[in-house]
């Protein structure tokens, strides 16, 4: 049994057949009338599974006509035209274009788009200012194409796979919108599910610094912004609340122990987060698996098949659902038993793993997500980096580590709105700036300026004693604005 089948996720991927136009080895759904979805398949074999990014492809029937006449097939809706002449070659430039009727700008299979507003990216870590972004679903030329051909299903057990698609098959999203750009995003998330509420308490200031402190450290912290009366929501405990001197060939970047030297009663430190009204994440960084100093070494290597005599690591696995199935019940519920209220999943794990295809990040989101709302009593969320298209359905979204520098601050506001352009909005970002740079008062003013504008405001810095966060550690005009 995998823990996908116990989450709640609803597709109904097939889409309508009215909405179905199939010809020669090439099949075209008119999910909306600007929204097309086209195939190429050799061997006449398409895909109706849903994919990481389009689970919800059954759709009312769009009017639409259907042309096939000297070997040449012709859909129109009332926005577009669509026209394919069938050959062994497939989608070329010469067999594939879309019109868009309003403007009469014609899309050809193959062609680039240099008006494209682009979307986001993986991480921010260790920028200085801007970084090239992904493409987004929105374009100055009225249309924009995404790619789905490449990216998984999902099976009846709700796991992904790989499609085992022949060579040369294809399967593109067309959007075509002109340019009443606020259509796109809900006629997306009708195919790709919309982005969810989170928790409210998630809308306000949270507290997060890379640093070893004490239980009673942090706790002290926390009383001083009810001492200056600065409101707090969250308090992030990062990576310092597990072992980090493993003693054995672990990085210490991993962990799932707690350092007692550091949090001597761990229920205890959450239930008094708890009972200052604020809630808590632990850090995540999994990709070392489990080595023989965690508490749950034995556990989670018998689990595995494993000889825990042999104190060989637990490697961390998230393709292989009896792996995750472990991940979840023994690593992570009992600390959600304990109090943890959601997972900072902080970034490791690269973009390669055993199944071919999958990048890890993106499943560990769509896992946390589901998995954090398996008992129905929390608005689930995970707070992670971007994933890939589909990634809306999972926030809250990490953006990274930048550097403490105006030209990051002046980046970030472009960032958070073009995000937008693939329905991304729950973002996160290093208020204040996390590393290098010179801490300046105006500065850490208008990051936090910025901070309450954006989508969740999280006072954040690296382990470094020259960064300060606490609007009251500033100069008094600095600590009455931010305040």
């Amino acid at each position: 049994m995998t823990d996908t089948r116990t989450f709640p996720t609803y597709v109904d991927a097939l889409a309508n057949p009215q909405a179905v136009v199939r010809v020669a080895n090439g099949r075209f759904t008119i999910l909306t009338p600007r929204l097309l979805r086209l195939e190429y398949s050799p061997d006449n074999q398409f895909e109706d599974r849903p994919s990481q990014a389009f689970w919800y492809r059954r759709q009312p029937s769009p009017e639409f006509e259907s042309v096939q006449e000297n070997g040449r097939l012709t859909i129109q809706t009332a926005f577009l035209r669509l026209a394919y002449t069938p050959n062994p070659a497939g989608f070329t430039a010469d067999t594939l274009s879309i019109t868009l009727k309003s403007s009469g700008q014609t899309w050809q299979y193959g062609q680039t788009d240099p008006l494209n507003l682009l979307g986001t990216a993986r991480t921010l870590d260790d920028i200085d200012g801007a970084l090239g972004l992904e493409q987004g679903l929105l374009s100055r030329a009225g249309w924009a194409v995404y790619d789905d051909t490449n990216r998984l299903v999902f099976n009846q057990e709700g796991w992904l796979e790989q499609r085992h698609a022949p060579d040369g098959y294809r399967d593109l999203y067309f959007f075509g919108y002109g340019h009443d750009f606020a259509a796109v995003l809900p006629e997306f998330t009708r195919i790709a599910g919309p982005a969810p509420l989170i928790p409210r308490w998630a809308l306000g200031n949270w507290w997060s610094r890379y640093w070893a402190y004490s239980a009673d450290e942090l706790l002290g912290v926390m009383d001083e912004f009810t001492a200056h009366d600065v409101p707090l929501s969250v308090c992030i405990v990062d990576m310092d609340w597990h072992i980090t001197k493993t003693g054995n060939a672990a990085s210490g970047w991993t962990g799932y122990t707690w350092n007692r030297d550091l949090f001597s009663d761990p229920p205890a430190f959450i239930a008094a987060l708890h009972q200052r009204g604020l809630k808590t994440a632990l850090n995540l960084h999994p990709a070392d698996g489990i080595y023989p100093h965690e508490a749950q070494y034995e556990s989670m290597a018998l689990w595995m098949g494993q000889d825990p005599e042999k104190k060989s690591p637990v490697t961390f696995n998230i393709a292989n659902p009896h792996f995750t199935q472990g991940y979840f019940h023994l690593l992570h519920h009992p600390k959600e038993a304990d109090g943890v209220d959601f997972w900072w999943m902080d970034w490791q794990q690269g973009v390669m793993s055993d199944l071919p295809g999958l990048d890890p990040l993106w499943w560990l989101n769509h896992l946390h997500f589901y998995d954090l709302g398996r008992d129905g009593t929390k608005r689930p969320f995970v707070f992670s980096r971007w994933g890939g298209l589909g990634n809306h359905r999972y926030p809250i979204g990490f953006s990274g580590d930048t550097h403490i520098t105006w030209d990051s601050l002046a980046f970030q506001p472009y960032f958070t709105a073009t995000a937008a352009n693939v329905n991304y909005g729950w973002w996160s970002h290093d208020i204040g700036g996390h590393m290098g740079g010179i801490e300046e008062p105006e500065l850490f003013a208008r990051w936090v300026q910025f901070g309450l504008l954006s989508p969740v405001l999280r006072l954040h810095s690296t382990n470094n004693r020259y960064h300060e966060r606490r609007p009251w550690g500033h100069d008094a005009e600095t600590a009455r604005i931010t305040a």
